[in-house]
């Protein structure tokens, strides 16, 4: 009896009143936090560099720095080669960033089995500029941050425009004409579509066509489309092709 009266007053001291708040916080405070935390994380990128404090090594960031060069579209026309990721961020600042997808890998050695991680990474600013990279690591935020450090270093540049015979608006929410890419044995073709459509295409790919800023497009996709990373390198295949076949 004296048993059973003990574990009876434990319970009781256990017991907890959830209708009241357990400290003198309000629910508005902690949604208050609960969206501040929201937005930390959303501005943290996975490769951040202070611009600031930059001290570029090659001749094409010392001109960025000294201001000779005003903007990304000046190196392309140049035809110079992207060597350091903060020339984008300097740029660029408000870039977008996505993980695109996460594997862990493996290899055999004579020790035995070594894991590691590949990760993917797009980035844009959601007009004229995309890039990806792949990165490698034994840990997995270290593979996305040299991911998104290789996806500035492979930025391309696109063009966009309103090439559908359906829509004669002339604002550039759509691509200016057929273009095709190619990866491996993935084909993807994006044609030019009214506005309003949307963007018909698959999953993968959509994430790309948004960072790009593209609003509506026809897609169409052969090979072994089960391939993600084939996929999203052939549709930004396609989209660099949109200012390549203009200029010629």
């Amino acid at each position: 009896m004296v048993f059973k009266q003990k574990m009876v007053m434990r319970k009781n001291q256990r017991r907890v009143d959830y209708s009241k708040p357990a400290n003198n916080s309000t629910i508005s405070d902690k949604e208050a936090i609960v969206d501040a935390v929201r937005k930390k994380r959303a501005k943290k990128l996975l490769f951040g560099s202070d611009i600031e404090n930059w001290n570029p090594t090659t001749e094409l960031g010392k001109k960025v720095k000294n201001g000779e060069i005003k903007d990304l579209n000046e190196i392309f026309d140049r035809n110079l080669k992207i060597m350091e990721p903060e020339i984008v961020d300097f740029f660029i600042k408000d870039i977008r960033e996505k993980l695109m997808d996460t594997t862990k890998t493996s290899y055999v050695r004579m020790a035995g089995r070594k894991y590691n991680y590949r990760a993917c990474v797009l980035i844009g600013d959601g007009s004229s500029f995309l890039g990806f990279g792949i990165g490698k690591d034994k840990d997995k935020w270290t593979s996305a941050t040299k991911a998104a450090r290789l996806a500035r270093l492979n930025l391309v540049r696109l063009k966009k425009g309103c090439g559908s015979w359906e829509c004669l608006c002339g604002t550039d929410h759509t691509v200016p004409f057929d273009v095709v890419g190619k990866t491996g044995s993935v084909r993807i073709t994006l044609s030019p579509a009214p506005l309003g459509t949307g963007l018909v295409a698959t999953e993968i790919v959509k994430p790309v066509l948004e960072f790009s800023g593209i609003k509506d497009v026809w897609s169409r996709t052969l090979g072994k489309t089960s391939t993600k990373i084939n996929m999203i390198q052939a549709c930004i295949d396609a989209l660099r092709k949109t200012y390549k076949k203009d200029r010629k």
